[in-house]
């Protein structure tokens, strides 16, 4: 047992008034926090187990987790409850939301009724959106996510340096990227929503998890997340039927989605592809930087993401060169819209 793990089981017994209990590893994050589940003898508020956060500072920073879970829980969302904080020492003592991530469970026959419950949570929440609450997904950020595309992927991962020609196209994508999210409706934003962090629940299905960074930004964000994710693949015919059982109770709802769905389909689209190369980057930092090489694996399924839609879309073949010149790989034809 480490020394964060000593304090926080001291300061648990101080919490669940001596009560017996046993940890045990939950999950560890990406980042530095890590979750253990409480195991508790005999129960706690009616719980057999709970959930404790150690988010070390100066590494991590508790508040943003508890006042999003709060924001979030208004909207009626199934997040984890707050049941006790020490914000200075980085702990939290959480609900306890189970083991069954989307990720172990979707399978061909469930897919479509978990995506549905996933896409009437999602419209729950950006329903709930409200100006200058969250901070702005703006192109600061934007940037600086796609940024760790050259920094890490490419010069860390690859071990290439950008001639000036390439370092442009870059650029020039970035900013053709930035121009078309920063004019999509603006929602709240989980920043995560995907198989690793919904859990499958008895109850207003789904469970949400790790929304700390939650930003007020473009409404095709936690959608693209959700439909093309890191770490699941579906065919794209499946995926545009999921998108449009997304939108339409969206428009309906009176959200801000585009009229025309083909329109929304390319903003998903083009919101994926700055995802898309944010992950790639944050994959190869965690394996590079952090030793988490667990992450490598799912990098061939994003680049192919990335490939996909700069294929399809004229603006983006520059972006789709340089990756062929970046990983020798020869061009194909294909269409584009």
């Amino acid at each position: 047992m480490d020394d964060r793990q000593q304090q926080l089981s001291a300061w648990l017994n101080t919490v669940l008034k001596q009560a017996e209990f046993k940890l045990t590893i939950a999950s560890a994050d990406a980042s530095f926090r890590r979750y253990f589940r409480v195991n508790l003898v005999s129960p706690y508020l009616g719980c057999h187990t709970l959930i404790a956060m150690d988010a070390p500072p100066p590494q991590e920073d508790c508040t943003p987790f508890v006042t999003v879970a709060e924001l979030f829980l208004h909207a009626g969302l199934n997040v984890p409850q707050v049941i006790a904080q020490d914000l200075t020492r980085g702990f939290l003592l959480l609900s306890d939301l189970g083991d069954d991530t989307y990720l172990t469970q979707l399978n061909s026959k469930n897919a479509s009724k978990l995506y549905l419950e996933a896409t009437n949570a999602l419209i729950k929440l950006q329903l709930a959106s409200k100006a200058n609450v969250l901070p702005k997904y703006d192109e600061t950020l934007l940037t600086r996510e796609m940024q760790l595309f050259p920094d890490w992927y490419v010069a860390k991962h690859l071990n290439v340096s950008l001639n000036n020609e390439q370092q442009a196209v870059l650029k020039n994508t970035f900013d053709v990227l930035n121009k078309n999210i920063l004019v999509q409706g603006q929602v709240y934003v989980h920043r995560d929503y995907h198989s690793r962090n919904l859990m499958i629940t008895q109850e207003n299905n789904p469970g949400v998890l790790d929304f700390q960074d939650a930003v007020y930004g473009p409404i095709s964000y936690d959608l693209v997340s959700l439909l093309k994710d890191a770490y699941i693949s579906w065919e794209e015919d499946q995926i545009i039927d999921w998108a449009v059982r997304y939108w339409q109770p969206a428009k309906k709802a009176g959200l801000p989605v585009p009229d025309d769905f083909s329109e929304f389909y390319r903003d998903f689209e083009w919101m994926g592809v700055q995802r898309h190369i944010k992950v790639l980057g944050i994959f190869a930092r965690l394996s590079h930087r952090d030793g988490k090489d667990g992450y490598l694996k799912d990098m061939p399924l994003v680049m192919m993401h990335l490939r996909k839609v700069c294929e399809r879309y004229v603006e983006l073949r520059p972006m789709l060169r340089l990756l062929n010149q970046l990983e020798n790989v020869k061009p194909k034809e294909g269409y584009t819209f």
